[in-house]
């Protein structure tokens, strides 16, 4: 739920909290979290590019944390690559979503996860500001520790 993953965040990953991360949608297909201009705003009285990423690295963190938990696997997550594309300056609150994981790539990557207990897949982050596209992440997150067991349970 959008308050359990809240929750989660700001408990487990305080940066989170610091720069005033909101959950506003959470479900197994797409996350979106928003974040202020105030905590994050850089110089020129624009989102700086750092937080800019950490809150797109943050949705597709939190998408494949929800899918994972759905498919009752409990591994580690982490950015292993990433991709920040700028299209224009951040000028006010802004959302990071992740949605659209492709069906294949989730399948391979479950199985890998499965055979070997590491496995990795590309997620994408869009971001949005007054109704604009700003920004866009693309980065691969990797799987590990969790632990094939017969049948699949975990």
């Amino acid at each position: 739920t959008v308050e359990s993953l809240k929750k989660y965040l700001h408990e487990r990953i305080p940066i989170s909290r610091a720069m005033g991360v909101e959950v506003v949608e959470a479900t197994f297909d797409r996350v979106t979290l928003a974040a202020p201009l105030a905590p994050n705003i850089n110089h020129r009285d624009t989102v700086f590019g750092g937080s800019a990423s950490a809150v797109a690295m943050l949705a597709a963190w939190s998408l494949l944390h929800i899918r994972l938990r759905g498919e009752k696997i409990d591994g580690r997550i982490v950015i292993h690559k990433s991709a920040m594309r700028f299209e224009r300056p951040i000028l006010g609150n802004f959302t990071a979503t992740t949605a659209d994981i492709d069906p294949s790539a989730w399948r391979r990557f479950l199985s890998v996860l499965e055979q070997k207990g590491r496995a990795r897949i590309k997620m994408a982050s869009a971001l949005r500001c007054n109704d604009e596209n700003v920004a866009e992440l693309e980065g691969d997150f990797v799987a590990s520790g969790a632990q094939a067991t017969p049948g699949g349970a975990r």
